[in-house]
């Protein structure tokens, strides 16, 4: 073969490995502004510059919530005995206890661990933070169509006779979800004017009042949140927790480590099968049972509005209305979203936070607080109430770049 034939065919061999390292080198990357997920089991951690955080303001932050531990028992039982709970009408417990944890926390930001510190991986009860979990299967349910209208009638799914009554009969899922159905009657043995009564009303006066009617008022009540989590196990008809890990905790890659209790006595009958209604808090024993990893992936999962990597767990327009204040109390949103909002008195709850903040909050205290602003997750578990505005202030004043937009929100 002449010498230039044999050059060209060689040049024609090599033009697909050309066009293939060229194509290889033109296909477009994954983009660094991606949000991260970090995906189950594993956590990629990040030193506090990488993510544009001070490391001498971020350890004073932490050294802050340690000094500031909860002088409270860590022998809970013992704990909800010495607490306004054990002098109320109806003391009793009845679901499980158990002893705690020391001072415990997690600061994530841009998805990234930064730091954790005290028992991250243990177990522990979160008290009323189990209510951010169950407003999240009402969510899920709302998304599925189960519960086309937050503003309908629960009588009309709920036909076992607590929504009989004229006034309860007006009852809408968006008042349960809000606290501000004022319901009137007995769940579980627990009677609603059991819960939390008013230290300046005689109990007697207090039982026969007049209830207000629905919408108008807020008062934070247990038994009524566990009326919500009966109710929508009667839309569900299978267990919350079911319900909970197959849409929410195994696809945001939660451990299998937690567990959502109920009481001895909140046991039903649906489709012959026999299963527990959950509460939604641990003001007389169980609730939701978990480590602070988990609460902190449940947090982040608010902060991206519902999203995780490409799926959308639970709607936009879900996360939106949880976020939206409640008309009698505007620090609250959808149980269990706390938010920084002005409240009657025109303070908000944090006022060294951001106005965009938000808490799924439990006593003890447990906390786990979103930041939009500078997209951070920070959980707090058995730190004194009192102490975490100045936590969430001192996370705050460690992180450089405020974000000014809501990131990574998912389509409505």
């Amino acid at each position: 073969m002449p010498r230039q034939g044999l050059i060209l065919s060689r040049f024609l061999v090599l033009i697909p490995l050309g066009v293939g390292l060229l194509a290889a080198q033109s296909k477009p990357q994954a983009s660094s502004t991606e949000p991260y997920y970090p995906p189950a089991r594993q956590w990629e951690r990040r030193a506090p510059a990488l993510v544009d955080m001070t490391p001498e303001l971020v350890d004073s932050a932490i050294a802050f919530a340690k000094s500031m531990e909860s002088t409270a028992p860590r022998d809970l039982l013992a704990e909800h005995w010495a607490s306004p709970f054990g002098r109320e009408p109806l003391p009793e417990p009845m679901g499980p206890f158990k002893d705690r944890g020391e001072m415990t926390g997690i600061i994530v930001r841009h998805g990234y661990l930064v730091a954790e510190w005290g028992e991250p991986e243990r177990v522990d009860l979160t008290f009323s933070i189990t209510k951010s979990f169950l407003s999240s299967t009402v969510g899920l349910a709302w998304d599925r169509k189960l519960i086309p209208d937050l503003h309908a009638r629960v009588k009309d799914y709920v036909k076992t006779g607590e929504f009989d009554s004229e006034h309860n009969a007006k009852i809408a899922w968006e008042h349960l979800l809000r606290q501000t159905s004022d319901w009137e009657g007995t769940l579980w043995g627990k009677p609603d004017w059991s819960d939390r009564p008013p230290a300046d009303v005689p109990i007697e006066q207090y039982r026969k009042r007049v209830h207000a009617e629905p919408g108008t008022t807020y008062k934070y009540n247990d038994v009524r949140v566990n009326l919500l989590a009966y109710a929508a196990l009667m839309v569900w008809r299978r267990p919350l927790p079911d319900v909970l890990k197959q849409y929410l905790m195994d696809p945001i890659g939660a451990s299998n480590t937690w567990v959502w209790h109920g009481y001895d006595n909140s046991w039903v009958k649906i489709g012959g099968k026999r299963m527990q209604s959950v509460s939604g808090g641990a003001h007389s024993g169980g609730g939701m049972w978990i480590n602070a990893r988990d609460l902190a992936r449940f947090g982040l999962l608010t902060l991206r509005h519902g999203r995780w990597k490409d799926r959308q767990i639970l709607s936009d327009a879900w996360i939106v209305q949880a976020l939206t204040p409640t008309k009698p109390e505007p620090t609250y949103g959808f149980m269990n979203f706390f938010l920084n909002s002005p409240g009657a008195d025109g303070q908000r709850p944090w006022p060294d936070a951001t106005p965009k903040t938000f808490c799924h909050i439990g006593h003890g205290t447990n906390a786990v607080c979103v930041i939009p602003e500078y997209d951070l997750v920070v959980v707090a578990r058995w730190i004194q109430d009192d102490a975490l505005d100045g936590f969430l202030q001192r996370v705050i004043a460690a992180s450089k770049n405020q974000i000014g937009r809501r990131p990574a929100a998912g389509p409505a």
